[in-house]
């Protein structure tokens, strides 16, 4: 990205954020649904993908359904934006009456008992608007991890913006912020992790909707260094304002094997339980990126595929956190 793109993008993302929180919400809400449906009549590389991916999460989908999917999807990917955009100027009641989460106690007897969480969540729905909800509706803080951008305005951006709604963030250094959330873990804290991405290209490889990919190890090491609980999260909207969500059972780490093979089998169970939040609501899982292995180029260096598995807000064309 040359200098001219990246203050450009920057200047984007700030003029979202200082002139949508200003709109009127059903104004807002029109706003992104038009610009959801102008952006899939284009049926540009974005849309393409989104189809592709859905094909694999509704195998034997006909094309029209499959172009249902993706409208469904380009609507809820922008009504994230313009919530996240909006955001900041919520009311603490707005935010605690737009979330509606089941099967909560599994998160709260985490924390009850004082072996800290470690609550994973695939891209589905406002995970923003779940940590503000966290924060301002249970009054607990939570780390979390974000990738570093270009430009390093924008990141900025991002980083305040997440602190803003109550968040701690820790950019993405790999060790050094391994190590930051193994003591807030050992401490009894939360940390929340979106982790249906490999984002380090060296992950671990897990059947997903009956083919390969790879996620983070990150989640499953974490809970086998700390003793803390492992809890999928999956989040889906509807018609109405409010988002909903669920607390999917504690994954426990295996009684026998190597470190490698308790992380393998626990990263699996992780995918199966984000599978399931995303079979209920593929319009809501927001995978704009080539995920599969199938559809990645094993030939390219780390560092190409690091770019096809990149945070969407590195991409102008993207912009997802």
């Amino acid at each position: 990205m040359s200098a001219l793109q990246e203050r450009l993008t920057d200047g984007l993302y700030g003029l979202g954020w200082s002139t949508v929180k200003k709109l009127p919400e059903p104004v807002a809400v029109r706003l992104g649904r038009t610009i959801a449906d102008a952006t899939w009549k284009r049926r540009g590389t974005l849309v393409r993908r989104l189809e592709a991916n859905y094909a694999r999460v509704v195998p034997g989908a006909s094309p029209q359904h499959l172009a249902q999917l993706s409208r469904a999807g380009m609507r809820s990917y922008l009504r994230y934006w313009i919530e996240s955009f909006r955001l900041p100027a919520w009311s603490e009641e707005r935010i605690r009456s737009g979330v509606e989460i089941e099967d909560l106690h599994h998160l709260t007897d985490g924390l009850a008992a004082g072996r800290g969480v470690v609550l994973a969540l695939p891209h589905l729905a406002n995970w923003d608007l779940a940590g503000a909800w966290v924060t301002t509706e249970l009054k607990i803080p939570f780390t979390t991890v974000a990738e570093r951008l270009k430009p390093e305005t924008l990141y900025d951006r991002f980083v305040a913006y997440r602190e803003g709604l109550g968040m701690e963030v820790l950019p993405h250094n790999g060790g050094s912020a391994f190590g930051t959330l193994a003591r807030r873990l050992r401490d009894g804290g939360l940390i929340c992790l979106v982790a249906d991405r490999d984002l380090s290209a060296s992950g671990v490889e897990v059947e997903f909707f009956g083919e390969k990919t790879r996620m983070p190890a990150g989640p499953a090491l974490l809970a086998q260094h700390t003793g803390a609980l492992l809890l999928p999260a999956t989040l889906w909207f509807d018609e109405s304002p409010v988002m909903r969500g669920r607390v999917h059972p504690p994954i426990e780490v295996p009684g026998t094997g190597t470190r490698a093979e308790k992380t393998s089998v626990m990263t699996q169970a992780l995918a199966d339980a984000f599978a399931t939040g995303i079979a209920e609501h593929p319009e809501d899982w927001h995978m704009l990126q080539r995920l599969w292995l199938a559809d990645l180029d094993p030939a390219k260096s780390p560092d190409a595929l690091r770019n096809d598995l990149r945070s969407p807000e590195q991409d102008t064309e993207k912009g997802r956190p």
